[in-house]
């Protein structure tokens, strides 16, 4: 079984984020430059939320409201949903899925170390399968060979 911390060994542990203070149009000029699809919201070292391309099209450009003028912390999620570097990889799936999320922050003992998208977890899942069945194929081969 793979682990979140497996997964950020692979894919990196860069946070992006930005202050609570700062506004929708600096959020989403973040995202299109790093090519990511939701920022943190952290005030020093303290989460205070996520938001999401969805966030700002719907609570922000979709109601006519200025994206320069809109603080983050008036339209982000507050209290995102977390989860530890000790947790596998289905857990995320089943939290993303359960909860129509896309993105979870991975934080220990209060502390930011990253995040997952639903990608990083599909792609982890799918390098799991693939080593499972080489395995399988190694065993078979083996076994083949004394017919």
């Amino acid at each position: 079984m793979s682990s979140v911390r497996d997964c950020l060994s692979r894919k990196g542990a860069k946070i992006f984020s930005l202050p609570s203070s700062a506004s929708v149009y600096e959020a989403l000029s973040l995202m299109r430059e790093a090519k990511i699809r939701s920022v943190l919201v952290m005030d020093g070292e303290l989460l205070q939320g996520i938001l999401s391309q969805g966030d700002c099209a719907m609570k922000v450009l979709y109601v006519g409201l200025d994206p320069h003028s809109v603080a983050l912390s008036s339209v982000m999620t507050p209290d995102p949903i977390s989860v530890k570097p000790s947790d596998l990889t289905d857990h995320c799936m089943k939290i993303m899925a359960e909860r129509r999320i896309r993105h979870l922050p991975v934080t220990e003992q209060g502390k930011v170390l990253g995040m997952v998208s639903v990608g990083d977890i599909v792609k982890e899942l799918l390098l799991q399968q693939e080593q499972h069945i080489k395995y399988l194929e190694t065993y078979i081969k083996g076994h083949a060979l004394e017919y």
